[in-house]
């Protein structure tokens, strides 16, 4: 398989890739890790006029702590979070999604940017925006612009960026304190896309649950928040049946579709599972309890 013939330049600066790609006039395609944007290549399944490398553009790749949150810069590479102390400290359930992302020779190259803005269907870093409130920082000809994950992300492998937009940034904010986290997924082997995967995070005051984020991937077009689920524990203790509860809110608020992997009904049973897990290993975290 080889690609369609292209052209080709390497930007330097945000500036010039913008350009490049309002000249082209909607035929361009940004070149970060290209790990999903060869393989679509390589298929047919895209026929850009020019790759747009912004591989050499300074300052685009960074982890950087402020007092609040955490600016992660487009270009970083999952590796990088997956082994960041910075995110290892404050975003932990990060780390752990990014162990799950393809295998090492791909988290060495994908992009934190790159994966957001492909929004594949079962991919982890999409999820791990919903549930930790990330913004998205956008650059284009028009100025900059800033766009909540639970806006960006409108449809599988289709999200909030125009032809000449550039995502630059992603800022987390830091979770509170005695907030626990959980995470779960199934592949059919280690590096596939998921069946299904859940995370969760659980803040705890005087015993109870104060605020409770649910996320889920791989049983819809795209990845969501259960806000439903979200509600009904808050200010309770996390006891089993309020655990079956919302992992029976799960399963309502999903429509998986049957494809050759796997049925709708085995991935909303399978959703329901790891939803249990990670709200139980959230409350444990929470706690100061090992998961």
């Amino acid at each position: 398989m080889k690609p369609p013939i292209f052209d080709y330049i390497a930007a330097t600066s945000v500036d010039m890739a913008i350009a490049a790609l309002a000249e082209a006039g909607g035929e361009a395609k940004i070149l970060a890790g290209g790990q999903s944007l060869v393989p679509m290549l390589n298929f047919r399944l895209l026929r850009p006029s020019i790759l747009v490398d912004i591989n050499r553009i300074a300052g685009l790749s960074s982890i950087e702590e402020t007092a609040d949150s955490i600016r992660i810069g487009a270009l970083t590479r999952h590796y990088q979070l997956e082994t960041s102390p910075v995110i290892a400290r404050h975003l932990p359930v990060l780390s752990c999604a990014m162990t799950h992302v393809a295998h090492l020779a791909i988290r060495n190259r994908g992009t934190i940017g790159g994966s957001l803005s492909h929004a594949d269907p079962a991919a982890e870093l999409p999820m791990v925006a919903l549930l930790l409130d990330a913004t998205l920082h956008i650059m284009s000809a028009f100025g900059q612009r800033s766009v909540a994950a639970r806006d960006f992300f409108l449809d599988a492998m289709t999200v909030d960026l125009a032809d000449t937009d550039i995502v630059t940034a992603i800022v987390l904010p830091k979770l509170p304190p005695r907030t626990g986290w959980g995470f779960e997924e199934v592949a059919r082997r280690h590096g596939d896309f998921a069946l299904a995967a859940v995370a969760a995070v659980l803040t705890v005051s005087d015993g109870a649950i104060a605020q409770a984020r649910i996320a889920v991937t791989g049983v819809g077009p795209t990845a969501l928040r259960v806000g439903e689920a979200e509600a009904l524990l808050g200010g309770h203790p996390l006891e089993q049946n309020l655990i079956d509860q919302a992992i029976a809110t799960v399963r309502a608020a999903i429509a998986p579709e049957t494809d050759l992997h796997a049925s709708s009904d085995y991935r909303r049973h399978l959703a329901g599972v790891l939803t249990g897990r990670a709200l139980t290993a959230a409350w444990r975290r929470a706690l100061g309890c090992a998961a």
